[in-house]
């Protein structure tokens, strides 16, 4: 009798655990069992959204404000560039009519040249050189002898991986705006010539303390640079011919009492009016020696 109910029920299908004989397993009505009340078989809610990040996380008001600032950078990097780029083009009519107001963005800060590209590559070795008058501490006048400051520059670069930006282009750069402002009697032209002449001076006086050239209590009074230039011997291929031979160039001396602030004035003073009661001495032996050629 229990093996024919058990037959039955299970011939049956739905049975007597299953009232309503729908037929469905008793784990699928456990499962809907589970679900939010009026929402049977819902699926799973998605993942939340990400949180906004960089301007998109900003109010309305900022994003304007970032956006404004965004604009205006843009169009002051494409001023910059405008400027140089006519710095560096040749002559046309906007720097016929504007060349002033480019020279003054352009210069000193982002002044642009050829030099290391075509179509006029360096082709010269320049040798600086500076020596200078120190007044002593006994009042005399002692003459140093010529320091190469730029051999002392190459010493300095060389086998350097990071070399400083002063020690490549200090003494190079000054003395080409040297030359680029004054006349071939080393007369400044314009006030860009006198502000080369003083940017040399301080140059000067750094480069000779730094050498110890005015010695115990002495004072350097005065300077005077001169210029060895060599041409670049060119290639054999090439069949052009140069001269070996160096051109010198040698300027007046300086006083630099502007730029030693007027230091140890007294003993300047007296080194100064050594020097003039040597040449008054000169002045008076040479006329001697006129006299007596005149008895003669």
């Amino acid at each position: 009798m229990d093996a024919y109910d058990k037959g039955s029920d299970a011939r049956q299908g739905p049975g007597r655990d299953d009232p309503g004989g729908l037929g469905e397993p008793a784990g699928a009505a456990s499962g809907e069992a589970g679900a939010a009340p009026g929402e049977a078989g819902a699926a799973p809610p998605g993942p939340s959204p990400r949180p906004r990040t960089g301007v998109a996380a900003l109010s309305p008001r900022y994003q304007v404000g970032a956006l404004v600032a965004l604009a205006v950078a843009a169009v002051a990097v494409c001023a910059h560039l405008g400027l140089v780029f006519l710095h560096v083009a040749p002559s046309n009519t906007l720097t016929k009519q504007h060349g002033a107001a480019v020279d003054e963005w352009v210069f000193p800060e982002f002044e642009q040249n050829w030099k290391l590209f075509a179509p006029n590559p360096l082709q010269q070795n320049v040798s600086v050189q500076v020596r200078a008058e120190v007044g002593t501490a006994d009042g005399g006048i002692r003459t140093t002898g010529w320091y190469d400051l730029s051999a002392e520059d190459g010493r300095a670069i060389d086998g350097n991986l990071l070399p400083s930006h002063t020690q490549q282009n200090e003494l190079r750069r000054a003395w080409d705006f040297f030359v680029a402002t004054h006349d071939s009697e080393d007369r400044p032209v314009g006030l860009r010539g006198s502000l080369s002449e003083t940017y040399l001076r301080r140059i000067a006086l750094l480069r000779l303390e730094r050498n110890d050239a005015a010695g115990p209590g002495g004072v350097v009074e005065r300077v005077q640079y001169r210029s060895r230039t060599t041409n670049v011997e060119p290639p054999p291929w090439s069949g052009e011919k140069v001269s070996g031979r160096p051109a010198v160039r040698e300027l007046p001396w300086w006083s630099v009492a502007a730029e030693t602030g007027g230091a140890r004035a007294g003993k300047s003073g007296a080194a100064e009016r050594a020097r003039e009661a040597d040449q008054a001495g000169e002045a008076d032996q040479a006329g001697e020696a006129e006299k007596a050629g005149g008895v003669a």
